[in-house]
């Protein structure tokens, strides 16, 4: 396979056009959720029992970040649900001890806030344009596309 790009560049182009950082803190979130009525569980297995709702809501964050990595369109969607699920796992996993529901809170607005950018590629081949047209110009010269 002969690539033009290392794999830093291709990381950072993947990366430039997806809610990379938001859906990045959703997932560390949703982990950190989840953590807690995972080691809970045995202590807490009696019918009744709010820890489910820890299970349920830590999954919710966590699925809402993967799916921003794949729907890059859907962040703001996304991003909201991320933040509402990651506020009520107050009730059910004590939002991973608050440090998960601040983490849902900080990725979601990410999520919430990141918009795509459109047309990189087509504003720089029309800036070298308009750079050799100003090239001419000043010159007096024409100049062959190169």
């Amino acid at each position: 396979m002969n690539s033009t790009y290392s794999k830093r560049e291709r990381f950072r182009n993947w990366r430039a056009r997806r809610p990379f950082w938001g859906a990045t803190l959703c997932i560390l979130s949703g982990l950190i959720i989840l953590w807690v009525p995972a080691k809970l569980y045995e202590l807490a297995v009696a019918p009744g029992s709010i820890l489910f709702v820890g299970f349920f809501l830590g999954g919710i964050t966590l699925l809402m970040g993967v799916l921003s990595y794949m729907m890059q369109r859907l962040s703001t969607l996304l991003g909201v649900i991320a933040i509402f699920a990651s506020v009520l796992s107050i009730m059910g996993a004590l939002g991973g001890f608050f440090i998960g529901t601040i983490l849902g809170i900080i990725g979601g607005s990410m999520l919430i806030a990141w918009k795509p950018q459109l047309g990189i590629n087509e504003s720089k081949q029309q800036s070298e344009q308009d750079n050799s047209a100003e090239k001419e110009v000043a010159t007096g010269k024409e100049i062959s596309p190169e």
